[in-house]
């Protein structure tokens, strides 16, 4: 997208409508967006055998119907304000803050119950067990990852595509979140959700991971995510909390339970476990990491208005 006046007043403004408004509590538009995907999965599914290709093809099919129309629908009636509010909509820094902070809250002032029923708001993972330091572990994990899947890709997906660009991003990984999972009923249908969201944040995962290492401890960051992110499921997750951990100086991972089932995850960071403060800490990089993004976009504007004088 060409750095024109136009596109940093739509970026900036994306950003203050999220962090003025935050995401709506009451009609959501990504409530209607899940029903109608709801819809159009049982439609795809209904009387169908499960055969491998055949849902694969099917859920890929699903993803083209939700997501292409609203997206060639942005691309076409651009504007700067829609760009503007279209950015607003996908992003959800203002989310994450509100979700993480009452976790480090509630530890640091000893409420650990209500910890636990916080971190489980944002997290899978089992969590009416989980001591301070599970906890706050899960709590910073939330943080590194969702900074990426909420913030830094969505910014990336804007100031390749302006408005269109954030939507695409926010609803294929809204997809990729209701369908991409890898049990029984969704591993074939939920295959190309979860391979086009891996697509679309393959590149703002590595400047994510640049941008944590930046703004903590880079020396830690660049060894945990050259040495460690490799052994994550996810090829994006790795980088991201691999060098959010590393640049904090904690440990994440390890043992956690999902729906009753104990999975054995690779440990990423350094140093010590993650304590109360850390989340605090952790959402201070995401934060820091907006601002920086918003001065880069601000020099690349200045250098490509000095360039095409």
């Amino acid at each position: 997208m060409t750095p024109d006046l136009p596109f940093i007043l739509s970026l900036l403004a994306g950003v203050a409508i999220d962090r003025w408004l935050g995401e709506p509590r009451r009609w959501h538009p990504l409530v209607g967006f899940g029903r109608l995907a709801d819809g159009i999965e049982r439609g795809l599914r209904r009387g169908v055998p499960g055969h491998a290709l055949g849902n694969r093809l099917r859920g890929l099919l699903g993803w083209l119907l939700l997501v292409l129309p609203p997206v060639l629908l942005a691309a076409c009636w651009r504007h700067p304000i829609l760009d503007a509010l279209l950015l607003g909509f996908a992003l959800g820094g203002r989310s994450l803050i509100e979700h993480a902070r009452p976790i480090g809250q509630a530890l640091l002032d000893g409420r650990l119950e209500e910890a636990r029923r916080a971190v489980a708001r944002i997290v899978s993972r089992d969590c009416d067990q989980l001591d301070e330091t599970a906890v706050a572990g899960a709590g910073v994990e939330s943080v590194l990852e969702n900074g990426h899947d909420a913030v830094f890709a969505t910014l990336f997906w804007f100031c390749v595509a302006g408005g269109a660009g954030a939507l695409l991003y926010r609803l294929a990984n809204t997809l990729d979140a209701m369908w991409g999972y890898r049990d029984a009923r969704r591993r074939y249908f939920g295959w190309a959700a979860a391979r086009l969201d891996d697509l679309l944040g393959w590149l703002p995962a590595r400047l994510t991971a640049i941008t944590y290492a930046l703004l903590g401890n880079p020396q830690h960051a660049w060894r945990c995510w050259r040495e460690q992110a490799g052994r994550w499921q996810s090829p994006n997750a790795g980088p991201v909390m691999a060098a959010g951990a590393g640049s904090l100086g904690v440990r994440l991972g390890g043992a956690a339970r999902y729906h009753g089932v104990r999975e054995h995850r690779p440990e990423l960071g350094c140093r010590r476990p993650a304590r109360a403060a850390d989340i605090e800490r952790a959402l201070s990089l995401v934060n820091g990491g907006v601002l920086l993004w918003l001065g880069l976009s601000l020099v690349w504007a200045v250098l490509w208005r000095l360039l095409h004088a």
